[in-house]
C-alpha cells in the first residue's frame, strides 16, 4: 500500500488507517470493503514495509495471495451485505512471539485463520501449522474465547474445495468465498458483532503460554509471573498451598516438608520458580546476627542441563542479577561439612525431588565437586537426609518444597523416590518439629509422621502442551503397557482433537522434512531430534550423538539454525539425560532398539527386557525396565506442539511400528 508523506496510506478514513502502533502488529488491516477495492501494489508495499527483510520469493508469494484473496472477498460481500464491515488482518504478528499467520478474518461469531501455500496440495506440516495458530488464538486470545476459531489451508495452485483434513478446511483460492459464507454466522440470535480489529490487535489481548525458559526469565528479570488463564487455573492453588505452609511454619516456628506432585508438563517447575521469587516470603524472614536474609527462598536443581540453559538465557538477556537456580550438588557440597555456614534461606525448593540420590550413590563418589575443592563431606547420607539436616539448622522455621514428577527417574540410584523423604523425616534430630503437607495419596508413605492433606498440591493436567491433557495418559499407556490397541486408540483421537500433533513414520527424511516445513516461517521455534542413550550403534542409522562432538546444551536449545550447535539443524542428537526438564516445540524421536515390542508365545505384545542383561553388575539398577520406560517417558513428553516418532526400518522394530500405527497415530506420507 503506497503512503502519503506523513506515512499514512491513502484512500482510507482516519478511523481505519494502519496507525504506527498497528503497523508494529500486522502488515495490513482493514475492513472487507477496503480490502476488496485496494490496489494490490499498495497492500504489498505495506507488507514489505512491515517485514523489511522479506525475500523476493516472499514478496512474489504476497502478490499471488493478494490477487487470489481480493476477488473472493468481493464475492463474500455480494452474498452477505454485513460482510463489508468484517475485517482482514494480514501478517498478524502474535504478541510476545515472532510467528505471523498469513491472514486472519474477523467475521460474525468466529475467527478464520488462513495459511496460503504456493502448492497444488496441502502438506501435513501446513495443516498442523494452521491448527496451531487456531489453537493458540482460541486458548490465549482474550476476544477469541467462546468463539469458533477455524483453521484453513489454501494451496494457491489448487482449484475448488478439497477434502477436509480433520478440523482443517482445505480449499483452493476460488473456494474461499463459499467457505467464508459457511463459517460466517450472521443469523446468530442474539446478534453478535465481529471482533473489532482495533480490539483484536491490542497487545494485551493475546497472552501465549510461555516456555519454561521464557517464564523463568520473566520471573527473574521482571519479578512477575506470566498471567495465562489456563496456567493460573492449574497452578495458582498449588502456589497458595505452598505459601500457606510457609506462613504456618513461620507462625508456629516449626518445619514442614511440602510435596507438590503432578504429571509431566503440569507446571510443577513453574510453581517452584514462583515460590523462589515470592515477595510474600520477605516478611516471614527471621532477623539474624548478620542481618535479615535478602533472599528467603532458593531453587535447587540437580538437572544440570536446565541450569545451564537458564543461565545462558539470562546472559543473552544481559541480566546482571545472580542466577536464581542453584546447582543442587554444589549446594550439597557447600553445606555438608562440619564448618559449613547456616543456610540463609527459609524455603528450599528441590526440583525433581523424586530423583533424589540415595546414600549408596553418594557413597560411590558420583558427586565429586567437594573432593575437587579439597572439602570432604562430613556425612554420607541420602540427599533427603542431608536437606532435612540443613533445614534444621535454619533459625526458627524452614520449609522444604519437594517437586515430584511422575516416572522421571532415569539414573541409577534415583529409584528411592518418596520413601527416601519419609525415612529422612523419621531420622531427623527433632522429628516432632516436622510435618508433611501433600496430596492425600501420599499419606500411606508417611506412617509415624504428622501428615496434613491438601489436594491443591496435586497437578493432574498438562499445561506445557497447550491443553493436550491426554498426552501423559497416552504415553503412560504405551510405555507402561503396552496397553491394548482399543484402549489407546480413543485417547489418541482425543489428543488429535486437542490439536497436539502425534505423527509416525519409518522414513527419517520424511520426519525431517515435516518438522522443517512445519516451522520454516517460525525461526524462534525450537525443534530437535532425540534418541535414547541406550541405543546400540546409532551411527548405523545415520545418527550423530553428542558423544562424538562438543555438545553445549545451552547453545543446542538457544542458537538459531545458522550455527552448527542449533537443535533446528537436526544434526546432533542428545539423549534423555541432556533434555530432561527442558522443552521443545516439537520433538523428533528416533525410536531405539533398546525398547521394542516383541510377541510372546501367545501372540501378546510386551516390551523386550533384553537390556536388563546388558547392565554391568557394578551399575545394576533396582529395576532396569523401569529406567527404560522412564527414559522414553521423558523423551516422548518434551514437545509442546507435537511429537514425531521415527521408527527405523529395522525388522526388529516392525512390531513396534505396527503397534503404534494400530493405535491411530497419524502416519506421515
Amino acid at each position: 500500500m503506497t503512503s502519503q508523506p506523513d506515512g499514512q496510506p491513502s484512500g482510507l478514513s482516519a478511523a481505519s488507517l494502519n496507525t504506527a502502533l498497528d503497523h508494529q502488529r500486522c502488515g495490513w488491516r482493514g475492513d472487507f470493503g477496503h480490502f476488496g477495492v485496494e490496489r494490490s501494489t499498495r497492500i504489498r508495499q505495506m507488507l514489505v514495509s512491515f517485514v523489511p527483510d522479506a525475500s523476493s520469493a516472499q514478496v512474489d508469494a504476497w502478490d499471488d495471495e493478494i490477487k487470489a484473496l481480493q476477488p473472493e472477498i468481493r464475492k463474500a460481500m455480494e452474498r452477505e451485505p454485513k460482510a463489508r464491515a468484517y475485517s482482514a488482518v494480514l501478517e498478524y504478528r502474535l504478541p510476545r512471539e515472532a510467528r505471523r499467520p498469513d491472514v486472519v478474518l474477523l467475521v460474525t461469531g468466529s475467527v478464520v485463520v488462513l495459511e496460503l501455500k504456493g502448492r497444488h496440495q496441502a502438506l501435513q506440516s501446513h495443516i498442523d501449522q494452521a491448527l496451531a495458530y487456531a489453537r493458540d488464538l482460541a486458548n490465549y486470545h482474550r476476544d477469541c474465547e467462546g468463539r469458533e476459531v477455524h483453521a484453513v489451508v489454501v494451496p494457491t495452485a489448487a482449484k475448488g474445495r478439497q477434502q477436509r483434513c480433520g478440523e482443517v478446511h482445505v480449499t483452493g483460492p476460488d473456494g474461499l468465498a463459499d467457505l467464508i459464507a459457511e463459517l460466517d454466522r450472521p443469523e446468530l440470535d442474539p446478534p453478535e458483532k465481529p471482533i473489532a480489529v482495533e480490539r483484536f490487535l491490542s497487545p494485551d489481548a493475546y497472552r501465549p503460554l510461555p516456555t519454561l525458559v521464557k517464564a523463568a526469565r520473566q520471573l527473574m528479570v521482571e519479578r512477575t509471573p506470566p498471567r495465562i488463564r489456563q496456567v493460573n487455573e492449574q497452578t495458582d492453588g498449588a502456589f497458595e498451598a505452598v505459601l500457606d505452609a510457609c506462613r504456618a511454619a513461620a507462625a508456629t516456628k516449626t518445619r514442614r516438608l511440602v510435596l507438590l506432585s503432578g504429571v509431566p508438563g503440569s507446571g510443577k517447575t513453574f510453581v517452584g520458580l514462583r515460590v523462589a521469587h515470592a515477595t510474600e516470603l520477605d516478611q516471614l524472614s527471621v532477623e539474624r546476627r548478620e542481618g535479615k536474609p535478602t533472599a528467603p527462598a532458593v531453587y535447587l536443581s540437580g538437572n544440570r542441563p536446565l541450569v545451564q540453559v537458564l543461565r545462558h538465557e539470562l546472559q543473552l538477556e544481559g541480566s546482571k542479577t545472580a542466577p536464581f537456580v542453584r546447582d543442587l550438588n554444589r549446594f550439597m557440597d557447600d553445606y555438608n561439612r562440619t564448618d559449613a555456614p547456616v543456610p540463609p534461606e527459609h524455603v528450599l525448593v528441590f526440583d525433581e525431588a523424586q530423583r533424589a540420590w540415595d546414600a549408596d550413590k553418594i557413597r560411590k563418589g558420583l558427586s565429586k565437586l567437594g573432593k575437587r575443592r579439597g572439602k570432604s563431606p562430613s556425612r554420607i547420607a541420602s540427599q533427603p537426609d542431608l536437606l532435612v539436616e540443613f533445614a534444621e539448622r535454619v533459625p526458627d522455621w524452614c520449609v522444604v518444597v519437594a517437586l515430584l514428577g511422575e516416572g522421571q527417574e532415569i539414573f541409577v540410584g534415583e529409584e528411592g523416590g518418596v520413601p527416601l523423604w519419609a525415612s529422612a523425616l523419621r531420622g531427623a534430630s527433632r522429628p516432632d518439629q516436622w510435618s508433611v503437607v501433600a496430596a492425600p495419596e501420599w499419606k500411606s508413605d508417611f506412617g509415624g509422621v504428622t501428615f496434613n492433606s491438601d489436594p491443591r498440591l496435586r497437578l493432574s493436567n498438562e499445561v506445557r502442551t497447550h491443553g493436550a491433557k491426554e498426552l501423559h495418559r497416552v504415553v503412560s499407556m504405551l510405555v507402561d503397557g503396552p496397553a491394548p490397541v482399543g484402549e489407546v486408540e480413543g485417547y489418541v483421537k482425543q489428543l488429535e482433537a486437542s490439536r497436539f500433533a502425534l505423527r509416525l513414520t519409518r522414513s527419517l527424511a520424511v520426519a525431517k522434512q515435516y518438522v522443517r516445513s512445519r516451522y520454516r516461517d517460525e525461526p524462534d521455534r525450537r525443534f530437535g531430534m532425540l534418541m535414547s542413550s541406550r541405543v546400540a550403534k546409532p551411527e548405523r542409522l545415520g545418527i550423530q550423538t553428542n558423544a562424538r562432538v562438543e555438545f553445549l546444551v545451552e547453545r543446542w536449545f538457544a542458537d538459531d539454525e545458522n550455527t552448527c550447535f542449533s537443535c533446528r539443524n537436526l544434526a546432533v542428537v542428545p539423549s534423555e539425560f541432556e533434555v530432561q526438564g527442558l522443552e521443545l516445540d516439537c520433538a523428533l524421536l528416533a525410536w531405539g532398539d533398546d525398547f521394542r515390542i516383541v510377541l510372546d508365545a501367545n501372540g501378546d505384545r510386551r516390551w523386550s527386557d533384553e537390556l536388563r542383561r546388558k547392565y554391568k553388575a557394578g551399575g545394576q539398577p533396582i529395576d532396569a525396565m523401569r529406567l527404560r520406560r522412564n527414559a522414553y517417558r521423558v523423551l516422548m513428553t518434551r514437545g509442546r506442539d507435537g511429537l514425531v516418532i521415527w521408527v527405523p526400518p529395522d525388522p526388529k522394530l516392525d512390531a513396534t511400528y505396527e503397534y503404534f500405527a494400530a493405535t491411530g497415530m497419524k502416519i506421515l506420507p
